[in-house]
């Protein structure tokens, strides 16, 4: 019955004044959600995807949502599918181009034609692998080769893919009739699945083979030497083209993707291309500049501290970072730490004594200028607390 049909507004979560642009894109969401693709054997799901449908019909077509406004339901004539029957099928383009941007099955397969059976005895392309791989900075930075361990699928020797117990044959699964879809839906609204008891095939076996339990393939581990490239970042993918799981009964194999993770460095820390570190120097060094020792990626380093540089400095050395893999090359960001001396000799804490007893003032700028604030302050509390 007309009355008892939910506000087509409502169905779609949009106002009343809602423009075509949010109707579609409120329909393009529920129909992502409640597809039956995505919804297998899902009463409920089919029932709202249908209905979704239904208000997306009237209401994304200008004349027939403005007679609903003035109407409601009774406005426009639905048959038992509960789409006008009498009406022109223009508008079903546009259903095509939303459920096939979502779906990839386009408007013949949403309507229930166009079905494609896999042969289940012909050759079957192997899935591909993906596998994360953990590496050391220095691998990351000048490359490296390592021999990995993985276990593979490949065809079973039993019963060489077929999933079938020697001497037996698959049987065509009587749900779908061998199609490997099964059709849904009245009306204008019909709609395709994926057979749940063949998976598609269009046969099903039932007397599987022991060794692989009917799954036409087994594990093998494998020894594979993946090159690892000069300039690798973590989260960087590399494919290996046919090392994934072989393919099942003269299938092509599969491909091993390997997603390359870089370990953390007691020493450096990578940001992009460029190489951060920190450094501890003596006093003396840098009061009095000096030079330090620093490992790079072009080797041993000779970099200069200049005269009075101050806890936590940082420089940037150019071009002694990382070469990135597209031949970027960056640089080397050094922050300098002033290590305070331990363990000092009675003639050493003298010495130091006496250094600190010939400063001035003048010689700690840092130091004058936060006494001298801190003195503000002071002054500044002591004049409040007397009011």
């Amino acid at each position: 019955m007309a009355d008892q049909k939910r506000d087509y507004y409502e169905v779609l979560g949009v106002a009343k004044d809602a423009s075509q642009d949010e109707i579609k894109k409120a329909y393009r969401k529920l129909a992502m959600k409640y597809h039956p693709d995505r919804n297998p054997g899902d009463k409920e799901a089919a029932d709202k995807f249908k209905e979704a449908s239904e208000a997306y019909e009237i209401l994304g077509n200008a004349e027939k949502r403005e007679r609903y406004d003035r109407f409601g339901h009774a406005g426009n004539q639905f048959g038992p599918g509960g789409f006008d029957f009498g009406r022109d099928f223009s508008g079903a383009s546009e259903f095509a181009d939303i459920l096939g941007s979502l779906f990839g099955g386009g408007l013949g397969s949403f309507f229930g034609h166009g079905a494609r059976q896999r042969d289940p005895n012909g050759p079957e392309r192997g899935s591909d692998v993906e596998i994360e791989m953990g590496i050391t900075l220095e691998e990351a930075i000048f490359g490296g080769s390592r021999d990995i361990e993985i276990a593979l699928g490949e065809d079973c020797p039993d019963c060489h893919g077929t999933g079938a117990a020697k001497g037996a044959k698959r049987e065509k699964c009587k749900q779908c009739g061998g199609r490997g879809v099964v059709v849904a839906g009245g009306g204008f609204i019909q709609f395709q699945q994926t057979c749940p008891i063949c998976h598609g095939e269009g046969t099903i076996i039932t007397n599987p083979c022991r060794t692989c339990h009917g799954t036409g393939r087994v594990k093998k581990r494998r020894s594979i030497n993946v090159k690892i490239p000069r300039g690798v970042d973590s989260g960087n993918r590399m494919r290996l083209a046919g090392l994934g799981n072989a393919g099942l009964r003269g299938g092509e194999n599969g491909n091993l993707m390997v997603v390359f993770n870089v370990a953390e460095h007691p020493i450096f820390e990578r940001e992009g291309n460029n190489l951060a570190c920190e450094i501890h120097v003596p006093l003396n060094i840098a009061a009095l500049g000096g030079t330090v020792s620093i490992p790079t990626p072009d080797g041993e380093a000779q970099f200069k501290i200049p005269a009075g540089t101050a806890n936590g400095k940082v420089f940037r050395y150019r071009g002694k970072g990382i070469t990135s893999l597209h031949g970027d090359v960056g640089d080397m960001l050094v922050r300098v730490l002033v290590e305070v001396p331990e363990g000092l000799s009675s003639s050493q804490k003298k010495a130091l004594q006496a250094f600190a007893d010939s400063c001035k003032d003048g010689n700690y700028p840092e130091m004058r200028d936060f006494a001298k604030k801190s003195e503000n302050f002071l002054k500044m509390r002591e004049a409040l607390l007397k009011k």
